[in-house]
């Protein structure tokens, strides 16, 4: 975890690092001496997990919440030798995290550390889920239908922690397609409250489908849209890659900041399109753009949904156009697919053995295998030397 410590004293600065990093000497503290008018530039650049300021005033605060609206999901903890409610209260409202005293004893400010990493899901074994951004090459692809659909088989099948995220910020429906409960909040509504982003509020905010499968909705109005900031996703996304095993982003079709920031964020981008010349044209140019972006070839693999067998455009035509070949053909199967979406219950759930479940089941046991998977997969010699 990284710390950035603000100081006014030099010899208090080096009593504070050596209080931080006592019981943990994997943290990595860096200080600074100066006060609040210079928190900006000292924390400018970098993206601490927590802020720690020393000697804390009001004029302290008004910094740290300047601070907090351009970095959203910052820690904050504050030591001042102002113990007054009327103190505390400004605290939280500037969107600190904790009040150490000055007097307190060095356990105090670790025990607070330790509060934060716990509630951040900072520590180390949890920071490695996986991030799968679903993308659409031209409209009416099928992608939320994949994306929605997969994070149910990753839950239901796989036993993993998912969360899906509906960046479709105007029109988002992603949730309709697992549940038809209404969702108690939504991620414009998470990000007006980015200041006090932690994983209580991310969990408060999502739908619940099963104990393992959460999904944080779009707006209920597409004028809240422009609520989400590029930052305000970046900051979501490092929290759920931290708090479930996988994380399945729907991405609108069009690039915009908040969406690329999305991309950059995902381990693998799902390319969604169907066998047509309009979608091979449309997912040839968002190829082009993701080497622009200077996306590893390894990051995108292209989905070819609705496929059946004998039309005019191969899959070798296409791989000849995409200069890659498809990663999963997913067939047609439009009667049980509507249904499901009509119903509000995902295809895996309410029908298992058909096709495209089955492809689906298939990619989730791929992408993330079961424990039990995991351990027979070295096949029978394995087996031969573990019996007794």
């Amino acid at each position: 975890m990284k710390i950035k410590l603000l100081c006014e004293q030099p010899a208090r600065l080096e009593a504070l690092k050596r209080a931080i990093v006592d019981k943990d000497d994997a943290l990595e503290v860096i200080g600074g001496v100066g006060n609040a008018d210079g928190l900006s530039a000292f924390v400018n650049g970098s993206m601490p997990d927590v802020v720690v300021v020393d000697s804390a005033s009001v004029r302290s605060l008004q910094a740290i919440e300047a601070l907090a609206l351009r970095r959203p999901g910052l820690n904050a903890i504050v030591i001042s030798q102002d113990p007054s409610p009327e103190f505390l209260m400004e605290a939280m409202r500037s969107g600190v995290r904790e009040v150490v005293p000055a007097s307190s004893p060095p356990e105090v400010l670790q025990a607070a550390l330790a509060r934060v990493r716990q509630m951040r899901g900072l520590t180390s074994k949890l920071q490695d889920g996986k991030v799968y951004a679903f993308v659409s090459c031209k409209g009416g692809s099928g992608a939320t239908f994949l994306a929605s659909n997969l994070a149910y088989a990753l839950a239901a099948e796989q036993g993993k922690r998912v969360a899906l995220i509906d960046l479709s910020l105007q029109f988002g429906d992603a949730a309709l397609y697992v549940c038809d409960h209404r969702a108690p909040s939504n991620i414009a509504e998470l990000a007006q409250q980015i200041h006090r982003l932690d994983a209580s509020l991310l969990k408060s905010a999502m739908l619940e489908v099963l104990p393992n499968l959460s999904v944080l909705a779009a707006p209920e109005d597409p004028a809240h849209a422009s609520d989400v900031k590029p930052e305000h996703v970046e900051a979501i996304i490092k929290l759920a890659r931290a708090q479930f095993d996988v994380v399945i982003i729907d991405t609108p079709r069009t690039l915009d900041a908040v969406s690329l920031r999305a991309l950059d964020s995902a381990d693998t981008v799902f390319p969604v399109m169907q066998l047509t010349l309009p979608f091979v044209r449309d997912a040839r140019r968002l190829l082009e753009i993701f080497r622009s972006l200077e996306y590893p070839r390894s990051k995108v693999r292209v989905v070819v949904n609705r496929y059946e067998k004998g039309g005019a455009i191969t899959l070798e035509d296409l791989e000849k156009a995409l200069g890659q070949a498809p990663f999963k053909t997913v067939p047609n199967s439009y009667g049980p697919v509507a249904d499901s979406v009509n119903l509000g219950v995902p295809l895996v759930k309410a029908q298992r053995t058909n096709a495209v479940s089955k492809v689906l089941i298939e990619t989730a046991r791929e992408l993330m295998p079961a424990p039990q998977e995991q351990s027979t997969s070295s096949g029978w010699l394995a087996r031969v030397f573990t019996a007794r």
